[in-house]
């Protein structure tokens, strides 16, 4: 396939946005150094929408951007369901599980799991997190920009250590306010640049929105019969509902990266608010996002056609190489580029509040006295992203090949078990620390097994969670509660905790 030069135009768009993000870490850089509630928790003093927008950015990374619309250029909406689940779950995070985390005024999540359990369970938690996010940030890089350059000529090392490197840089200078307020523009350029691309698109195909609504009806490309068929599990909606469900509950519950956010607003009522315009943004997403790649297949279908093999995970990135304007198409890739550096800048902050606060603070502070815990904390950020950057570079050299199914599968493994272990924490008064070691050990290993066979990500989530969760309470029912656990669970959740 004949790959298409970028243009200078879109190259002077794309620099300044890089340039912006940049500029915006350093303007936080200040207020950022003062101490580690400002560096990881910025002082409380975000605004709930900046929050909410944040966390929403962080979410939907690059690898949403362009395999949600595949999806529903190779398929339908059927995976849409799984955007309603954030709307279901924001009533039980609010009642259940932030007043829990901010309570306990925590930085990590994990700080909840050694006051429920025990420090190794803190530990655990906090080092699979780290370690998976390592990992994800080395995708998050490697995707967009494999995607990118498979239809482009652009050098795809000198974007890796541009994106890359610049989101490092800002991590490194503006902390978690820096790192909230680049998020906010980020989401704002996605959301337009998903925008673009779907008028843009119907402009294209004669008929436009009438045409594509034919398409959609004859092509069954919204939901269809097939969706509620059990004997095809991929598609199938109580299943993908399910276990979009036990993802969600990983992402806002167990995540470093999106719990961390809790903190950074004023009150309880705030942060309510924030979760609240996340799940509005999360549901606008389904007709955005899947709407983009529905179009993208009328416009194939009708208006143009695709090189002969075509990977289609590059179809959305194609589409604006090849028909949209100069200019904007540089502000789409930047949209694309956008959604990966939300990403990769949470997690790296993430990752070194995990470090400070749960190693660092709680084990080893007596012999790190001639370092501030904010220049350690940008250590780790350099030392994290330099690895991430280093393990995309390495893919993008080794054209190693990844796909969003196997994504979700790494969640499972990884994440999903230690949701299930806060559930079975704040949900039973049974779990205990030998539960919940005996919990995550079995899930994980079931949750293997299930991978093995091939079975869909979404039953993979399904064993995940809830294997972990019952076994971690069942063990509970015969051996002994040696910790005071009121005020850490439901039945508690409005008694204050005493930590001792």
């Amino acid at each position: 396939m004949q790959k298409t030069g970028f243009g200078t135009f879109n190259w002077i768009v794309l620099l300044v946005y890089l340039l912006a993000m940049l500029l915006i870490g350093a303007y936080f850089t200040k207020r950022a150094s003062k101490d580690t509630d400002a560096f990881f928790k910025a002082n409380s003093s975000v605004p709930a929408w900046a929050t909410g927008f944040s966390v929403y950015a962080t979410t939907l990374s690059a690898i949403t951007f362009m395999s949600t619309p595949e999806q529903a250029f190779l398929t339908d909406w059927s995976y849409s369901v799984g955007n309603l689940t954030i709307i279901l779950i924001i009533p039980i995070l609010i009642k259940y599980y932030v007043p829990f985390f901010r309570k306990l005024q925590v930085t990590t999540a994990y700080e909840y799991l050694e006051d429920r359990f025990s420090p190794i369970m803190r530990v655990l938690g906090s080092l699979l997190f780290m370690l998976y996010h390592l990992g994800r940030i080395a995708i998050v890089i490697y995707l967009p920009i494999l995607a990118i350059t498979s239809v482009s000529s652009i050098n795809p090392i000198l974007i890796a250590l541009f994106v890359g490197g610049l989101c490092i840089i800002y991590a490194f200078l503006g902390g978690i306010e820096g790192v909230i307020w680049t998020d906010v523009i980020q989401g704002f350029l996605l959301l337009g640049g998903a925008l673009l691309i779907i008028f843009i698109g119907a402009y294209y195909i004669k008929g436009g929105f009438g045409t594509i609504a034919h398409d959609v009806a004859v092509h069954h490309k919204l939901y269809s019969k097939a969706n509620w068929d059990p004997h095809n599990l991929k598609l199938f909606i109580p299943l993908i509902f399910a276990g979009s469900v036990f993802n969600s509950l990983y992402q806002y519950t167990g995540s470093q990266d999106v719990v961390q956010r809790y903190q950074t607003t004023s009150t309880m009522k705030e942060t309510a608010k924030s979760l609240w315009t996340n799940g509005l943004l999360a549901f606008i997403t389904i007709p955005i996002f899947y709407g983009m790649g529905t179009i993208l297949y009328s416009f194939y279908l009708h208006s143009a056609s695709l090189p002969k093999g075509f990977n289609t995970s590059a179809v959305v990135p194609y589409f604006v190489i090849k028909e949209v304007p100069a200019g904007l198409a540089g502000l789409i890739i930047a949209g694309i580029f956008a959604a990966a550096q939300s990403t990769i800048a949470s997690s790296l902050n993430a990752i070194s509040a995990c470090a400070i606060t749960d190693f660092k603070q709680r084990f080893f502070d007596k012999k790190f006295k001639r370092v501030s815990d904010v220049q350690l904390a940008r250590i780790v950020i350099l030392i994290a992203g330099i690895l991430g950057l280093l393990m995309a570079i390495y893919l993008l050299v080794g054209n190693q090949s990844q796909t969003w199914n196997l994504f979700l599968a790494f969640t499972g493994l990884f994440g999903v078990p230690i949701a299930g272990i806060f559930a079975a924490g704040i949900f039973t008064q049974r779990a205990n620390t030998i539960g919940a070691v005996t919990g995550l050990i079995v899930s994980a290993a079931l949750t293997y097994y299930v991978q093995s066979k091939g079975m869909s990500p979404f039953m993979v989530s399904c064993v995940s969670f809830l294997s972990s969760m019952f076994i971690a309470w069942f063990v509970g029912l015969f051996t002994p509660q040696k910790k005071n656990i009121v005020g850490l669970t439901a039945k508690t959740v409005d008694q204050e905790y005493t930590r001792h």
